[in-house]
């Protein structure tokens, strides 16, 4: 059960098959539009109450519990905006679709408080960002890695925020990426491992009993010279660094990865060859379905260039 019934709290409910769920996941499931960390630090900051009583993210929800969860008002953003050229595959009145060049930070962080994709966004949208997710994210309701190139789309209001947030939640999402592998990588296949941040090393993904299902669909589309391959993969979950930790999980890590692929790379790359190059997705005002192709980026092709070529 879901009753908003005003601007800044909402009221939940938890039917039977949701017993037994962390309250962090729970809510997680029951309000998409909202990111599990700025979810799970409304919690720490005791805007979350079960039943009139602080708890913490860990608490197992039960059917028939009152949960009451304050949404603060969004934050004045101390992020100044950047005149950062951004290439717009398509923009309306709700939305916008960028491709992200490689090295692009989508959203400020410690130690990236300044020319990151938000940045750019707030110089080119002004205030006509969502405010879903607090602060440091205005209108990001996905992102992919800084050394990833692609598509990703951006919400100018709280009403596309909250129906892409539904449709990422749902995986109904059309994600496919295009990477190049280690190895000789002949079949098809499915990596459904579940995800979460490796307890011995906070900066890195690891697969882990009880971390989050991630599901990862690959299939070979050429086999190149110096033992690599030319993947595809759809993306049925998205979670973070899924299909750098899920393909070096099979021993085919991606080429160029520093952090899940060997400490040394045979060429001279700056992050990992992998490129969201198709996005789709149902518009969450109109509901026609959008879908949105992007060639590989410059560096990439180059690299492909030489493994077709080179003995």
């Amino acid at each position: 059960m879901n009753d908003r019934t005003a601007n800044n709290f909402i009221e939940l409910t938890p039917e039977q098959e949701e017993t037994g769920l962390r309250l962090d996941k729970y809510l997680s499931g029951a309000l998409p539009e909202y990111s599990r960390s700025f979810l799970q630090q409304l919690i720490e900051d005791g805007m979350v109450s079960v039943n009139q009583k602080a708890v913490k993210a860990s608490y197992k929800a039960k059917c028939g519990d009152f949960i009451h969860v304050v949404i603060p008002e969004p934050e004045r953003l101390d992020i100044e905006p950047e005149n950062i050229p951004l290439d717009i595959v398509y923009e309306d009145t709700d939305l916008l679709v960028v491709n992200k060049p490689q090295g692009m930070v989508v959203h400020p962080a410690a130690g990236h408080v300044s020319e990151t994709l938000v940045n750019a966004l707030m110089y080119h949208c002004g205030d006509s960002l969502s405010s879903i997710n607090g602060v440091q994210r205005p209108g990001i309701v996905h992102r992919i890695d800084k050394d990833t190139s692609g598509l990703l789309v951006v919400c100018k209001s709280d009403a596309a925020h909250r129906g892409l947030a539904l449709q990422f939640a749902e995986h109904s999402i059309t994600r496919i990426y295009t990477a190049v592998c280690h190895g000789v990588i002949s079949e098809s296949g499915t990596v459904d491992a579940p995800l979460a941040r490796d307890p011995k090393d906070r900066k890195r993904i690891s697969i882990q009993a009880g971390g989050r299902r991630a599901v990862t669909h690959y299939e070979p589309v050429e086999r190149l010279k110096q033992d690599f391959t030319l993947i595809r993969c759809r993306l049925e979950t998205g979670r973070t660094h899924q299909i750098r930790v899920h393909m070096a999980s099979l021993k085919h890590p991606i080429l160029g990865d520093p952090v899940y692929g060997p400490k040394k790379c045979p060429f001279n790359l700056e992050g990992q060859l992998l490129h969201a190059g198709v996005l789709g997705f149902k518009h969450p005002v109109t509901g026609k379905y959008m879908e949105f192709c992007s060639e590989l980026p410059e560096h990439f092709d180059r690299i492909l260039r030489h493994l077709r070529s080179c003995e």
